[in-house]
């Protein structure tokens, strides 16, 4: 018997898609391992700052599979797939909003459940750097691709010498001071957006810096990214939210099936 965790929303966003730092092929096994209701691709799922860049080569069968994955989980689960727009694949601005079969592409979005309103949102057009400042914006992606770069080759040393992936540019936005102060300014910006709209919380991306604390009365919500900590939002059937990490569900699934090897078959 296989046991596949069943949540009633999954939250993904900053997939990056076309790029060769994505981390496409565990966002795939992570989706084909888990059954919901409703799948909300929160933006930065499709990179098109690169793709207009680099052309279709950073394109692969294992990008595609990810989309495979998605229409099996409609197709068997009827899952519900909501895709938020973001800053990298604002290619979609000219499509959205759109809605057919159980797809819809959208700018945003709320969600309702259990009494409660959250407002969906991938969280760029709320930062000032990305929608007044759209060159620099694409001077700082410049200057990310590299430090992910360099982040390769570290983690290759630390995985020959048996160490665990470390992230670089995490560790570096928790040191440094501006980094801090800037997410700290985007979750209080989303925040009051949030208690304008009179919602009870906001899910967002952008940042790559999965969340789920409350703010002033605010239940915020930040989904992390497929490119360094491998993150997602879950909630399950009792409106509980919470970020899973993909080396966690992985462990997850290897002690489920070490349990199942050993479950006696009866006689």
């Amino acid at each position: 018997m296989e046991l596949r965790p069943y949540y009633r929303t999954i939250v993904l966003s900053d997939i990056h898609l076309g790029t060769s730092h994505s981390k496409v092929a565990e966002v795939s096994h992570f989706l084909s391992t888990v059954n919901c209701d409703r799948l909300i691709l929160n933006g930065d799922i499709i990179d098109g700052w690169h793709l207009q860049k680099s052309g279709v080569k950073r394109w692969n069968a294992e990008h595609t599979r990810f989309f495979k994955v998605i229409m099996k989980m409609m197709e068997k689960c009827g899952t519900e797939i909501i895709y938020v727009r973001g800053n990298h694949d604002d290619f979609l601005d000219n499509l959205a909003p759109l809605h057919f079969s159980n797809i819809r592409i959208v700018k945003d979005y709320t969600l309702e459940n259990a009494g409660r309103r959250y407002f969906v949102t991938h969280g760029d057009v709320f930062d000032k750097v990305t929608t007044e400042m759209k060159w620099l914006a694409k001077l700082g992606d410049v200057g990310y691709t590299l430090l992910l770069w360099l982040n390769g080759f570290y983690n290759r040393y630390r995985a020959w010498k048996g160490k665990p992936y470390f992230s670089l540019s995490q560790a570096i936005k928790q040191k440094v001071k501006t980094a801090v102060s800037y997410i700290s300014d985007f979750e209080t910006v989303l925040v009051d957006f949030a208690r304008q709209r009179q919602c009870d919380g906001v899910i967002c991306g952008h940042i790559h810096h999965p969340e789920n604390r409350m703010i002033g009365g605010i239940h915020y919500l930040n989904s992390g990214d497929w490119v360094e900590t491998m993150s997602a939002l879950t909630e399950d059937e009792q409106g509980n939210w919470q970020v899973v990490y993909y080396a966690d569900a992985v462990r997850q699934e290897t002690a489920d099936d070490s349990m199942l090897s050993v479950i006696p078959v009866a006689s």
